[in-house]
């Protein structure tokens, strides 16, 4: 069987898809390229003996260059085979991830992660560029995601440990105000950081419980749970007292600001250090706890 030809008769017959059915070529190009891998490795004599059949890609590559194109060099090729071999058990490939998207995706490991960036792309509409930065960041690891796509709740949303950016310039410690103010500069970041559908309310929000008066750090809404977010920020270790104190704020929004129409709020504990310990026994089923972390920016 000459599987050159068959690989550049699939890679030319892309090439004129390309140029005539603009509004499916994505998809055939990811057919080609999955059907182009799955036949490099039946050259290379099967999968186990795909490793050893280098040679063979850089001869085809050569001559695809020179025949096809140069998008089919031998790093190119490379992708192809990976392709088919990272996505050959997967149901379908989506139309909707472009073939820069699937190549960004193919260093990873396992399935769960792939997947897990598969739907944020999917669900927020990610270029490939915005897929590469949330990998480079490790959402993944900090998001805790455990295959909850069809319904996502809260704490599968909320990163651990929330990535605060600050300018290279501030050496001082840093203190409660400092950090909110370092967050309310950099706010639209922040929602990110927090998850999916965080929109911004107000910070200092100021409330009055009896004769008291209160201020919660950042009063927020979340449109996909549709509820009222209270986000505490904590420069210590977490506390047992930090519980009851956003457990007080939640219940004043639910009394006084929450419509009929809206699911009651939630509460978000985010501290320097974790205490798993007090965690597990204080814990509320409205209310979230996490970490973050520092990361100075290279430029300011």
């Amino acid at each position: 069987m000459n599987y050159y030809n068959q690989i550049k008769d699939v890679l030319i017959n892309n090439e004129i898809y390309k140029k005539v059915k603009d509004y499916s070529k994505n998809q055939n190009e990811l057919n080609s390229y999955y059907e182009v891998g799955k036949l490099l490795i039946e050259a290379q004599g099967g999968e186990t003996r795909a490793k050893y059949g280098n040679k063979l890609i850089k001869d085809y590559s050569e001559r695809l260059t020179k025949e096809v194109g140069k998008n089919y060099n031998e790093r190119n090729l490379r992708y192809m085979r990976m392709f088919y071999l990272k996505f050959k058990n997967w149901n379908a490939l989506r139309s909707n991830l472009s073939w820069s998207h699937y190549r960004t995706l193919l260093p990873l490991n396992s399935n769960e992660e792939i997947n897990y960036y598969i739907y944020i792309t999917e669900k927020e509409n990610l270029s490939y560029r915005k897929l590469n930065e949330r990998i480079k960041s490790n959402e993944y690891e900090r998001i805790g995601y455990k295959e909850e796509l069809e319904e996502p709740k809260v704490n599968t949303l909320i990163k651990n440990p929330i990535i605060i950016k600050i300018p290279k310039h501030i050496k001082e410690k840093i203190n409660e105000k400092v950090l909110h103010q370092l967050i309310l500069d950099d706010i639209c970041n922040f929602l990110k950081e927090l998850g999916s559908g965080f929109s911004f309310i107000d910070h200092e929000y100021k409330i009055k419980i009896g004769n008291t008066y209160h201020s919660i750090d950042f009063l927020l809404f979340n449109i996909e749970f549709n509820c009222y977010v209270i986000v505490e920020i904590k420069i210590t270790k977490f506390k047992p007292e930090y519980i009851g104190q956003v457990n007080k704020y939640m219940n004043y929004i639910d009394k006084n600001i929450r419509k009929i129409t809206n699911n009651k709020t939630i509460g978000i504990i985010i501290c320097k250090r974790e205490n798993k310990y007090v965690m597990e026994y204080c814990s509320d089923a409205r209310i979230y706890t996490t970490t973050y972390k520092l990361k100075e920016l290279i430029n300011m």
